[in-house]
């Protein structure tokens, strides 16, 4: 039984066990995830699932409930719907139920690459082997994975969709006696990723952090490589642009307001890349518009809260949007200018180990004194309503001065407020070479340029 098929039938299910008045909607996902692991530059693991989840939200009686479930032959499905309405019958009334997505055009979504969908072991390991080989002897760890999901959505109302989607992604790291370099990168086919130029790449930044100094706490001058950017986007997405916590006035953006540098513009924008083109909703999935050249424009909605914001749904529809609020979940910070070839290949003449590519150098090269940073981890929000965040740097910090990388340096805590960091006047400088970054949740992604940033409050070591 297709996808289709299987969101059908439980509509009909919840017409004959709930009654005509019931109002019912259903996501049927299929995913296939495969991942290819390496450690001590062995692959030590090769896992592969594949399998299928349905999920049911059903309004009855003026109260509602949502359950899945992953068996779908006719006594699963009738389970299903069995027990989300006899908990619908006991949770309380939902005065606020904002109803179903009516019939809608829905676009087909970005063409998938069947050999993505389709990739073997074999194909996964030789770009593991790639990059163990460019190391050169340096230990290596990491991951190469892909992904295909094909889905369809159903509703009482009459509206269905249908989508599919592929993806891959690589993170590598390389270890130099006690210094790390990591290079990782997703993309939309398993073809556009190359292991040896993400294993050079890695392995130049772990050589060049080894003996590092230790820097006094303070405000410097930042170069952020697109590993570090991705963690700025991902915590503007989760506390700043999502709408309900916009609504309990929790979050920093204010619509209209000039809050960023002008080099700013943030989007949205599920349809840059193979993804399912409707949310849990059914609301097709559009590219929106967050800030533009400095200025926010929009926070996300799905229907609960768009109903209340007066707006409606930004196709931000997810599991947890009720109790967390509506993410986005595929912003793209955009480059300075016309964008270049994604920034993935090997070193280029003149840049050193420290700047990976060329799109970086441009921007270190403008610093008299400052930072270089790989990578954020270990982030945790301070204070939601200014996005105060305090973190840890990871994999690579260099000390700039005169535009060349002079010193590794140990690694720093830091505490700042993203959205000052990225205000008016303190973006210096923008690269024209977005990566885009994997995330560990489904169809979820961050891609951004190099950021040149006028300052970044460190406060101490990283142990301390």
């Amino acid at each position: 039984m297709t996808e289709v098929d299987l969101a059908g039938r439980v509509v009909e299910l919840v017409r004959r066990l709930a009654g005509p008045g019931a109002e019912a909607e259903v996501v049927v996902t299929r995913a296939d995830l495969a991942l290819t692991r390496f450690a001590n530059s062995f692959i030590h693991q090769n896992v592969a699932e594949s399998g299928t989840t349905v999920r049911l939200r059903l309004h009855a009686d003026g109260r509602t409930a949502a359950g899945g479930g992953s068996l779908v032959d006719p006594d699963g499905l009738t389970a299903l719907v069995e027990r989300t309405l006899a908990a619908a019958r006991l949770c309380p009334p939902d005065p606020a139920w904002p109803g179903l997505t009516t019939p809608t055009p829905v676009p087909s979504g970005a063409a998938v690459d069947e050999a993505t969908a389709a990739a073997s072991p074999d194909e996964r390991a030789a770009r593991v082997r790639a990059f163990v080989d460019a190391v050169d002897g340096l230990e290596a760890a990491g991951y190469c994975r892909t992904a295909y999901r094909s889905g369809a959505f159903a509703n009482s109302a009459g509206h269905s969709a249908v989508g599919r989607a592929a993806e891959a992604a690589m993170d590598g790291i390389a270890r130099a006696g006690g210094a790390d370099g990591v290079a990782r990168q997703s993309a939309d086919r398993l073809a556009d990723l190359d292991g040896g130029a993400l294993g050079a790449r890695a392995a130049a930044k772990a050589r060049a952090a080894a003996d590092p100094i230790e820097l006094p706490a303070g405000r410097y001058e930042v170069a952020l490589e697109p590993a570090a950017v991705a963690d700025l986007l991902q915590n503007l997405a989760w506390y700043g642009f999502n709408g309900k916590r916009h609504a309990e006035r929790q979050s920093f953006a204010e619509p209209g307001a000039a809050q960023f540098d002008p080099a700013v513009t943030l989007v949205d924008d599920p349809p840059h890349a193979s993804g399912l083109p409707y949310d849990l909703e059914g609301t097709p999935r559009r590219a929106l518009p967050l800030v533009e050249a400095g200025t926010t424009r929009a926070v996300v909605h799905d229907r609960r809260s768009g109903a209340e914001a007066g707006t409606g749904s930004t196709g931000h529809g997810m599991v947890g949007a009720s109790t967390f609020g509506p993410l986005p979940h595929n912003l793209r910070l955009l480059p300075a200018g016309a964008p270049t070839a994604v920034a993935a290949g090997p070193l280029s003449a003149g840049v050193t180990g420290a700047v990976a590519d060329p799109d970086t150098a441009a921007l270190v090269a403008g610093m008299a004194r400052g930072l270089l940073v790989s990578d954020f981890w270990y982030t945790r929000v301070l204070d939601p309503k200014q996005l105060v965040v305090t973190g840890l740097t990871r994999n690579g910090v260099w000390l700039v001065e005169d535009g060349v990388p002079t010193r590794a340096v140990r690694d720093f805590r830091f505490t700042e407020s993203y959205p000052r960091a990225l205000g008016p006047g303190r973006v210096l400088g923008l690269g024209r070479a977005p990566v885009r970054q994997p995330d560990r949740m489904d169809g979820s992604w961050w891609e951004a340029p190099a950021l040149r940033l006028a300052s970044w409050n460190f406060t101490g070591g990283a142990s301390g």
